[in-house]
């Protein structure tokens, strides 16, 4: 009877586990790389408690490198110096429809921090929402600089201007409001090419190859150094997932693979936020 009842016990274990390690492979690529098995419990579940996984790939030598788990993105957002302005917005942002389009603090960080590396004047944002990123570059722009920024949506444009001037910096935010790509090619007809030396790109997904090369001939020409980033580029891992064949997904990895053929920039793809890949021009 004892023995009967193990190998019941064990053919139950066994079966959880299948059934466990099929969920697994269930999910895109993209949640397989983030999360592992844990033991049972009460409920068949996953955790996200380890941070450290490894390069399946022998050519990458086994490299271990950090996965973002919801502790330890705590852990740094706490250590983001966060201009109370901001905070401001961003709590006023996340009760509002499309909150998820908004960048991190952490990447607000980045973007203010390669502005002033940079010592940029002028600087173009395509895709605003509700200010938060640009509020971001227009708090560390010196008094001449100026921030084209462009958004099509006016409701949202409406929280971005209430901030701007809130924060005392709409004298230097020029605010273009339509289709991104139109004011771009607006800009370049009034005379206004190579004459910028940042952008950030957060807008449409399938219009980032058109917003690329339009920005390429705003950036100024008679330095090396003008920066373009591009937020997005990991697409919630979908990239990665070859199962995952939507119309943006495409145009992202697309954009990606044109990016790494590109002589006119060196590039920089990092895991913050949603990825982001930072392109100084050549």
């Amino acid at each position: 009877m004892a023995s009967s009842l193990v190998a019941n016990r064990f053919a139950f274990v066994l079966l959880k586990t299948e059934k466990t390690v099929a969920k697994f492979h269930s999910f895109p690529l993209s949640e397989r790389l983030r999360l592992r098995p844990c033991k049972f419990k009460t409920k068949n579940q996953f955790t996200t408690n380890c941070c450290v996984s490894s390069a399946h790939d022998e050519k990458y030598s086994n490299k271990q490198v950090i996965s973002v788990t919801p502790p330890l993105y705590d852990y740094i957002l706490r250590n983001v110096r966060e201009p109370e302005i901001l905070r401001q917005l961003r709590e006023e942002t996340a009760g509002m429809r499309g909150s998820q389009m908004q960048v991190s603090p952490d990447q607000a960080q980045l973007l203010a921090m390669l502005v002033q590396i940079l010592g940029a004047q002028r600087c173009i944002e395509v895709g605003v929402y509700t200010g938060y990123s640009s509020l971001a570059i227009a708090l560390v722009l010196p008094e001449s600089g100026c921030l084209v920024a462009c958004e099509r949506d006016a409701r949202s444009l409406e929280v971005a201007k209430k901030y701007y001037e809130r924060a005392g910096v709409s004298h230097k935010v020029k605010i273009k409001h339509g289709l991104a790509a139109d004011s771009l090619k607006a800009l370049i007809l009034n005379g206004e090419a190579s004459s910028y030396d940042f952008a950030f790109v957060d807008a449409e997904k399938r219009m980032y190859q058109e917003y690329f090369e339009l920005l390429l001939q705003l950036l100024l020409q008679i330095r090396v150094g003008g920066i373009i980033v591009i937020d997005n580029v990991l697409w919630h891992g979908k990239v990665a997932d070859q199962m995952v064949n939507d119309a943006k997904t495409i145009s992202i990895r697309n954009f990606n693979k044109n990016l790494m053929e590109d002589e006119r920039v060196s590039i920089s793809m990092v895991p913050i936020g949603d990825g982001m890949t930072i392109c100084q021009k050549r």
